[in-house]
Parts: structure tokens; sequence; C-alpha cells
């Protein structure tokens, strides 16, 4: 039997910590950060937690 493979977009945006959480990127930390402040750049950077409704849907994604 085949396996199933991970949606490889998905899995370039997203990750599972060890206790299952699903992380992700903050927006708006791409392009055009000279205008932008260096404390909501740097508030930009770190990695939240996705939302409970959409971490279920890509865990799917995922495994």
């Amino acid at each position: 039997m085949p396996k199933n493979k991970p949606h490889s977009g998905a899995s370039k945006r997203f990750r599972v910590t060890g206790s299952g959480k699903v992380m992700r990127r903050r927006a708006n930390k791409n392009h055009l950060l000279e205008h932008k402040a260096s404390k909501r750049t740097r508030r930009l950077s770190s990695d939240v937690e996705l939302a409970r409704p959409d971490a279920k849907n890509m865990k799917k994604l995922l495994s």
C-alpha cells in the first residue's frame, strides 16, 4: 500500500512541536522592513502557535 505524503506547501510554512502544537511565522516580516519600527520587526520575528481550529486541519496536511 502506498504511503501518504505530507503537503509540501504546508511543510514549508508550519512545524509541529514535540508537545503537538503547530507553529507558524507571523505576517508582515517579508519585505518593506525599512519603514517598520525595530520594535515591530522584533515582535514579528517570533513564531506563534496556530489557532486550534486551523491546527486540526494542518496536522492532517503534515502527516
